[in-house]
């Protein structure tokens, strides 16, 4: 279904209700039904923006885009709206909430890009003109590696990817929105931790003289402060998840313990020193944790996908590379796999984050049929500009675009068509009837069974609609019939009820009759139905 036209009457909820995205481009691979939620204030995304949007400019704005500002709320009013009916609310909880205009805004799931307000905010200032084009985040050497005991990471997660960002300035909302992305990564293209996990660390609060390591280690001889007892408590790993399990106040961390509680060997990494930097996929260590004054920032992604590890690191690092003391630049980190490296690591040495950049080809005739607009070569390379696929090209007919780092979700010329189309805009597109010379009608034969239908139930039978397939006992021997050999067979039955296609509808019939004998009518049962029954034909026969 495509999303054409503007609703242009009743209120500015009645419009967020009707609007839902699906697919723009029907077969296209963006097709997915579950989509995350970004809460942003509304000041802190109108500063970003560059520009103060009334609700319905920026509602107007997100449906131009394809995501959906789904709500206008605030902290104050969500706690009114989750007490109980008649409830009154409580005057300190209610002045404790923020009564600042929060938008709740519906993005597709394969959009990671845009799941924090950094990413947002660029995408739609890229796409109303206001920035020309995308930032180029650009990958430095550094001095720091990763060793990996291939022996025992295999065993239960076999991969790291790795990457440093040098003189962060963090602030309370950046802070805010650098862990909100880890969690909305964390619930969507983690998949809640089961394929990669995030741990991020002050680099300056660690002992980065020589190299990181991770391995799998035995539950009883790893100890640490996790992150979630700053009063300095130490837990052995296998009495943690245990606490984790059971305690209330640690809720938020029991769903994550079950995916690595049965394993022998739990998975850990350490600084040079031997510190615990984080125990994933379930906590990082309290030593190596982030405040608004940490500068240098340490970022692994543990994982049993590689692909996903490094769409997971590049777009973290992208996202916020951008507060760095050198704006979009991230520092390099060797990953050294010790031991017998995985198929998918040549040579067992790697260096993250990739950043990598590939191009897609895409005929411009198929993307103007595809979204029936009159698109010219030319206009083809202006509108990936306005969707992060540039720099583009076009030679004739072939528009070679580029996609870069953090557009994971571009797999196929058809994903590039349907961002051209968003580009140009859904109410640009003129709605025409199809240039074909058939017309759509019911068969004769559909026509016929409709009226026989409605003829005899208004003689007062009851219409039954049965199975097609039953057994042979019901189509000959419980008819009375000899079986025959017009029959169509199933190869491979289900049972003994399914073995022919009916030649009759009187097995269904009777059968409907069997199951209703309690039923009384004051005239009798008068049944009928109207379906298709099969017949072999067995003169052709290939």
């Amino acid at each position: 279904p495509t999303r054409q036209g503007r609703v242009l009457s009743g209120s500015f909820a009645s419009r967020r209700r009707r609007r839902r995205r699906l697919s723009f481009v029907p077969g296209c691979s963006h097709r997915v039904s579950a989509m995350p939620t970004l809460s942003v204030k509304r000041s802190l995304l109108n500063a970003a923006l560059g520009r103060n949007y009334s609700d319905e400019e920026f509602d107007e704005l997100c449906f131009e885009y394809g995501v959906e500002l789904d709500d206008v709320t605030s902290e104050r009013e969500e706690y009114e709206k989750s007490l109980p009916p008649g409830a009154v609310a409580d005057p300190v909880e209610l002045s404790a909430r923020s009564a600042e205009v929060v938008y709740k805004i519906d993005l597709p799931a394969n959009r990671y890009d845009l799941l924090c307000i950094e990413g947002l905010s660029r995408a739609l200032r890229i796409f109303s003109g206001d920035d020309v084009e995308a930032p180029v985040v650009r990958r430095v050497p550094g001095p720091h590696s990763m060793v990996v005991d291939c022996a025992s990471a295999s065993t239960i997660r076999p991969y790291v990817v790795c990457g440093i960002l040098r003189g962060v300035s963090f602030t309370a909302e950046r802070y805010d929105s650098f862990i909100d992305l880890q969690d909305q990564l964390h619930r969507n293209l983690c998949r809640n931790r089961t394929l990669v996990a995030i741990g991020t660390h002050d680099l300056g609060s660690v002992d980065a003289s020589g190299p990181f390591r991770f391995g799998a280690e035995d539950p009883g001889l790893v100890n640490f402060v996790p992150l979630t007892h700053p009063d300095g408590t130490s837990f052995r790993s296998d009495r943690l998840l245990e606490h984790y399990a059971t305690d209330p106040s640690c809720k938020h961390l029991k769903p994550y313990v079950p995916i690595i509680v049965d394993s022998p060997l739990y998975p850990v990494v350490r600084d040079c020193a031997g510190n615990v930097l984080s125990l994933p996929p379930i906590i990082n260590g309290h030593r190596s944790r982030i405040t608004l004054d940490t500068t240098d920032v340490f970022i692994e992604c543990t994982a049993t996908d590689l692909t996903k590890a490094n769409v997971v690191l590049d777009t973290v690092v992208c996202m916020f590379s951008q507060y760095c003391a050198d704006p979009f630049v991230v520092e390099a980190v060797e990953i050294r796999y010790d031991g017998a490296p995985p198929g998918d690591v040549p040579g067992g040495t790697s260096t993250t984050p990739l950043l990598s950049t590939r191009t897609v080809q895409a005929s411009v005739a198929t993307i103007a049929s595809t979204i029936g607009a009159p698109i010219s070569p030319a206009d083809a390379v202006r509108l990936c500009r306005k969707v992060q696929l540039s720099p583009a090209t076009a030679d004739g007919d072939v528009l070679t675009c580029t996609v870069g780092p953090v557009r994971s979700d571009v797999l196929h010329p058809i994903d590039v068509a349907e961002d051209i189309g968003i580009a140009y805009g859904f109410n640009n597109i003129v709605r025409k009837v199809p240039a074909t010379s058939t017309v759509g009608g019911e068969q004769g034969i559909n026509a016929l069974g409709d009226l026989l239908r409605e003829e005899i139930s208004r003689a007062g039978y009851t219409e039954v609609l049965t199975h097609g397939l039953t057994s042979l006992a019901d189509n000959y021997t419980s008819l009375r019939r000899p079986v025959g050999t017009d029959a169509v067979h199933l190869s491979n039955p289900a049972n003994v009820e399914y073995e022919v296609v009916r030649t009759t509808l009187l097995p269904g019939l009777m059968k409907t009759l069997q199951h209703n004998r309690s039923a009384s009518f004051a005239h009798g049962m008068k049944l009928f139905e109207v379906s298709d029954v099969v017949v072999a034909d067995n003169t052709h026969v290939c």
